[in-house]
């Protein structure tokens, strides 16, 4: 048995073939301890080493498990984060959303930021660590809270982004105010089916009542309260659901704009309370 033949274990298991190469480069850097630079070398694995990538491919397979659950850690904005099946996993999409809050923080020194629904504490943690701001990441879940501090603790930035457990603002004091409010909400559509895999992740981060608007619409009708004068208000978007959110957010808000990722799907959309 070789690299070559548990790859294609995988591949015929109907993982594309690129996903497939990815994934066997992080079980070995993983659980093996092999990387890249030991490949070039021409260092040859054990049969422990094999061994260990065999068994690791089988779970995959057999469960479906996500590779970033199986490994523990997803890389997001150059950090690696710990991450379970009580978090989402950080998808690169959500890294426009991250990268425009940064430029809007660094253009206008903004010093507080509110996160809802930080799961794993991916948005807060990079937003805290790549800025002055302190980011407060609040979720419903204490099970993905304690994922969130420990993430914020592997990077040291404990006194810069905090948690607290509330249901989106129910936990927010009146007096507390933000300069940016930042969400990627749940916005899958009530008994949309999902890859086997996606199964495997919280299904209370995934989806949303109201055709998949629920939560958008909540967090509009409430951020008014506790955003700064000309505090913005910020989504990742589900597919198609950018014109809709537009609609909610032109009550109390300006300056709205929609951008579109890699793919030229409408992904963030961002706008600007009304003084």
């Amino acid at each position: 048995m070789n690299i070559q033949t548990i790859t294609k274990l995988l591949t015929d298991a109907g993982i594309e073939e690129n996903e497939a190469k990815i994934e066997i480069k992080m079980l070995l850097e993983h659980f093996c301890k092999y990387t890249e630079l030991d490949r070039a070398k021409g260092k040859a694995l054990d049969e422990v080493q094999l061994d260990i990538l065999h068994q690791k491919v089988l779970t995959r397979i057999e469960t479906r498990l996500p590779i970033q659950y199986i490994i523990g850690e997803a890389y997001f904005m150059g950090e690696f984060f710990k991450v379970n099946s009580d978090v989402l996993i950080p998808r690169d999409e959500t890294e426009i959303l991250v990268r425009k809050a940064i430029e809007l923080i660094n253009k206008y020194d903004y010093k507080d930021v509110l996160d809802i629904g930080t799961g794993s504490g991916c948005i807060a943690c990079t937003i805290a660590k790549q800025t002055p701001a302190v980011v407060l990441g609040v979720d419903i879940s204490s099970d993905a809270l304690r994922v969130a501090l420990d993430n914020v603790t592997k990077l040291g930035i404990n006194n810069r982004a905090v948690f607290r457990k509330s249901d989106l603002f129910s936990k927010v004091r009146p007096e507390e105010k933000f300069d940016i409010i930042i969400s990627n909400p749940p916005y899958i559509p009530e008994g949309t089916p999902l890859e086997p895999e996606v199964r495997h992740e919280p299904p209370g981060a995934l989806f949303a009542e109201e055709n998949g608007f629920k939560i958008y619409r909540q967090i509009i009708e409430q951020a008014p309260k506790f955003l700064k004068p000309s505090g913005w208000l910020m989504f990742e978007l589900g597919i198609g659901e950018s014109s809709q959110v537009k609609r909610f957010m032109e009550k109390d808000f300006s300056d709205i704009v929609v951008e579109k990722d890699l793919a030229g799907i409408d992904r963030v959309i961002y706008g600007r309370i009304r003084i």
